[in-house]
């Protein structure tokens, strides 16, 4: 029986289709190994979106050459946006890899794999009588890059382990946007979305099976089906018990529509026993009022929003061909947090774009303080070829983008505890995911708006949902009690 590694660098999306390629190769036979040297197949599923993530799958692809003379029959290959981007140059780099397969061909991996593993092995059984002297007598690369039409259909089915309470569901792939940093809709390609059928089949299977939270990913989520679905006229009703006009409550109808994305939310809200669903990562142009309202009327969705900002300047903003300003963003952020009070909003922020000035970055620092957001990911702007803003002018010198990183680090680490902290005292509602990766003598879950939750294993709780007694906060993590 083959055995394979598989190593995921970056995204939640990565992580889903590495899952669907193990899938694939486990029910081909393959065995799951947790590390590389003793696998016969070795492949690591590559990001794109920094040029840190490139570089580490680089390296560790490097240092697995040395394994080639131990074991000449080993299989190794680069999947993902890096694989996408760079396509058969990897194969000049690098003369041991064998594999490139892109973002739109995960579910064509197995048979590559398949007929790679049987040509080493038959090319090792032929020259069994003779000494094999150069690598590339071994070499049978294969390179599929190429673009598939319906390959947004593919994208299903996935292992789960025993008492799996949560799990991602890919519903579209690809970007339009074409932000300026961003080579996403270069190595995801355009926007393509599965229908609502297809996406509720899923997610009721997964129910079937014990899960209890979906996760819903998409490039930018909230636009799901914008070019193949049509929005559905409804009149709303709102029932405003704390608004008084003429002594009595205020009942106020309009007519909106709900998007795609809203039809599908309701949708998945609607199968029985689902407990929680979640989506990333959204785009504020994509956060209309019928998402808003969403918030308010759907109470499977839970309680936190991950609402990329990338800059405080609206001058940054415009030279990344973000759509929206400051303004509008802060305003958002006050809709989602009225829609459903105590909600959790996290956010991603770049340093150092091209020609952020002090002033520029002084207004990104000054508005997150004001936001006061759960959480964020900072990074360093890191150009990416074939991107506009890598040729941009007035580049960012890379020491005074750590020094920016770290300051705003520190701002948000703050916040972070703060909101925490607010949480020591009270109660919240817990779905158990497994043991704690910092101690597996404990247990930890998730709350509603996305906190870690750490507690004693007294007993088997995976995959249930309890209230906990908050005792303590520490760093990114809750502690406390479960309360039966």
């Amino acid at each position: 029986m083959p055995k394979f590694f598989i190593k995921t660098y970056g995204c939640q999306m990565n992580e889903r289709d590495s899952e669907q390629v193990a899938h694939s190769l486990i029910a081909r036979g393959y065995e799951r190994v947790s590390c590389e040297t003793d696998a016969d197949v070795v492949l690591l599923n590559t990001c794109s979106v920094r040029d840190m993530a490139e570089q580490k799958a680089l390296g560790k692809m490097g240092m697995l050459g040395r394994m080639v003379k131990r074991r000449p029959e080993t299989v190794f290959g680069f999947l993902g946006c890096m694989a996408q981007a760079r396509g058969a140059e990897l194969l000049k780099e690098i003369p041991h890899l064998d594999l490139v397969v892109g973002t739109q061909k995960f579910h064509r991996v197995a048979d590559y794999v398949d007929g790679l593993v049987a040509r080493k092995r038959s090319a090792i059984a032929a020259a069994a009588d003779r000494s094999l002297t150069r690598m590339d007598d071994l070499r049978f690369s294969i390179v599929d890059v190429e673009e598939e039409v319906g390959s947004q259909s593919t994208i299903r089915d996935q292992s789960l382990a025993p008492k799996q309470a949560t799990a991602f569901v890919s519903i579209m792939q690809g970007c339009n946007m074409h932000c300026t940093f961003c080579i996403v809709p270069r190595t995801r390609g355009a926007e393509r979305s599965r229908t609502i059928s297809e996406i509720v089949s899923e997610v009721r299977t997964l129910v079937a099976r014990g899960v209890k939270e979906v996760t819903l990913l998409g490039q930018i989520v909230n636009l799901y089906g914008r070019h193949e679905f049509p929005s559905v006229a409804v009149a709303a009703v709102y029932d405003r018990r704390n608004e008084i006009l003429n002594g009595e409550s205020a009942v106020i109808a309009r007519r909106y529509n709900i998007s795609p994305f809203v039809q599908l939310l309701e949708a998945v809200s609607a199968i029985d026993g689902l407990e929680r669903l979640r989506f990333t990562s959204p785009h504020p142009i994509g956060f209309r009022d019928d998402l808003i309202d969403a918030f308010s009327r759907l109470p499977k969705l839970a309680e936190h929003v991950h609402l990329p900002l990338q800059s405080g300047s609206n001058r940054i903003l415009k030279a990344m061909h973000r759509p929206y300003t400051v303004e509008r963003y802060a305003q958002l952020v006050g809709k989602i947090r009225a829609a459903r009070p105590g909600i959790a909003i996290t956010t991603d922020i770049i340093v150092g774009f091209p020609g952020e000035t002090d002033s520029d970055y002084k207004m990104t620092r000054d508005l997150v303080e004001h936001l006061q957001f759960d959480n964020a990911f900072v990074f360093r702007y890191s150009p990416r070829r074939e991107t506009p803003a890598a040729t941009m002018s007035d580049q960012v010198d890379e020491s005074l983008k750590e020094a920016r990183n770290q300051d705003l680090l520190g701002i948000i680490n703050a916040s972070t505890r703060r909101a925490n902290e607010k949480l020591v005292g009270t109660r919240v509602e817990v779905l158990c995911e497994g043991p704690s990766k910092t101690n597996p003598a404990r247990l930890m879950g998730r709350s509603r708006t996305n906190k870690v939750v750490v507690f004693e294993a007294g007993e088997n709780r995976i995959g249930k949902t309890f209230d906990v007694a908050i005792e303590r906060a520490n760093g990114f993590s809750l502690y406390g009690q479960p309360i039966d």
